[in-house]
């Protein structure tokens, strides 16, 4: 397992160093955007145009990395993922960036790909939740320690960005000098929305709500922040501690959904996520009791997504669970492109904390569905069940790291 780990070094190092320049960017532009007077409804465009961005270069990014190969295909995304990034400091305008996130979206769901199949390729059955789990790590890792890029603003307003996209070169740099073999990209079809919903329709609404929730948040979670008279540095760290806050509770949670009914898990993370997120949508209360409840609220809605996944599992043939996670992404990724815009017209009529309380519906209309579908259909036994397993919201790709899918051939 050791030598497993140490063989994909480098890939974990780059995904890391990606994290930490991209990860900041939608914090940042967010707040220089309304520092400028832009409305909310725009900066909710901004969290749209990204998520667009990946959902379209998770469908269609795999044609390229087959034409040219894995690290071409990695250095040609990350490129462009880096001048976009730089392009920013030429014109601070609505439509410019919107264009310029779109872009990211798009190549950040190219080098996931990358990552993530060649991660598949290295992975042993022994082996391959320790690597899902180190990949894991190493993005939410450099996501949270990214955060604390803004404070460069205060020197110039140019560098939080040129500091992003040396971090982004750089991370080229390990990929470009592995050793490793490029692997054969065997990305399987997404099952359609229709069937997915006919086998787990609490999977796939469920999927989409968290999409709705978390879009919302990276989209306008520094404007909440800043809202409630944060500075930069803590704005920086209520961001920070809700993404670190996203693997505190996997576990105990994962392992109550495995010896109970998993909808009643999944029913109650939703209702928790739903109380704290009235909670903060009370603008009452300081910074620190902000950033706990931040961790919290990132504790529980960061699992959401993996329960969606066992449950949707619970009712599937082997050979069917790389094609259902591919579609649950998928449905994340399109509700996440949904909820910055309702979250902002929310922000707008209601200040800040109108941002959680859009949260909080959120979270209590996947309540209600899931108490409905509790009454409709009898529970998996818990013998039946799937092992919960941690997993990220990136691409389809990274359903072949889920230790409870089988191999390919």
């Amino acid at each position: 397992m050791v030598a497993s780990l140490i063989s994909v070094r480098s890939l974990l190092l780059s995904i890391f160093m990606l994290m930490a320049g991209s990860g900041f960017l939608s914090t940042l532009m967010s707040l220089r955007l309304e520092a400028n007077g832009t409305s909310q409804l725009l900066i909710g465009l901004i969290g749209t145009a990204y998520f667009a961005g990946l959902t379209l270069g998770a469908l269609r990014a795999g044609r390229i990395i087959e034409r040219v190969g894995h690290i071409r295909a990695f250095t040609a995304f990350v490129s462009l993922f880096s001048a976009s990034t730089l392009a920013c400091t030429i014109w601070q305008d609505f439509s410019f960036w919107a264009v310029l996130r779109f872009v990211e979206g798009v190549s950040l769901a190219g080098v996931f790909i990358c990552i993530e199949s060649w991660l598949n390729e290295r992975a042993t059955p022994q082996t391959r939740g320790a690597i899902l789990a180190f990949y894991m790590v190493a993005l939410y890792a450099g996501q949270g320690a990214g955060q604390f890029l803004l404070d460069l603003g205060n020197r110039a307003p140019a560098l939080p960005f040129i500091a992003a996209s040396i971090l982004l070169s750089l991370a080229v740099i390990p990929i470009a000098l592995t050793r490793l073999p490029g692997p054969v990209l065997g990305v399987s079809t997404p099952l359609s929305f229709l069937r997915l919903y006919r086998i787990s329709p609490l999977g796939i609404f469920g999927a989409a709500m968290t999409g709705v929730m978390l879009g919302g948040f990276y989209a306008l979670g520094a404007i909440y922040a800043h809202g409630l008279g944060m500075a930069r540095s803590q704005t920086a760290l209520f961001m920070s501690v809700v993404i670190m806050g996203g693997v505190v509770l996997q576990v105990p949670i994962g392992r109550l959904s495995d010896r109970f009914d998993r909808r009643k898990v999944i029913i109650g993370t939703f209702a928790g996520a739903g109380i704290v997120s009235m909670i903060l949508g009370a603008p009452l209360w300081p910074p620190g009791v902000v950033d706990a409840l931040g961790l919290l609220f990132g504790g529980l809605v960061f699992t959401l997504y993996p329960l969606c996944v066992a449950h949707t599992n619970d009712f599937l043939d082997p050979e069917q669970r790389v094609g259902a996670s591919g579609g649950l992404v998928l449905v994340y990724s399109i509700g996440a492109a949904i909820g910055p815009v309702i979250a902002a017209i929310a922000m707008t009529r209601t200040g800040p904390g109108g941002l959680f309380i859009f949260l909080a519906l959120a979270a209590l209309a996947a309540v209600g569905f899931g108490v409905w579908r509790q009454r409709v259909r009898e529970p998996v036994p818990n013998e039946q069940q799937q092992p919960y397993q941690i997993l990220t919201r990136t691409t389809p790709v990274v359903a072949t790291l889920d230790p409870n899918t089988p191999e390919e051939g």
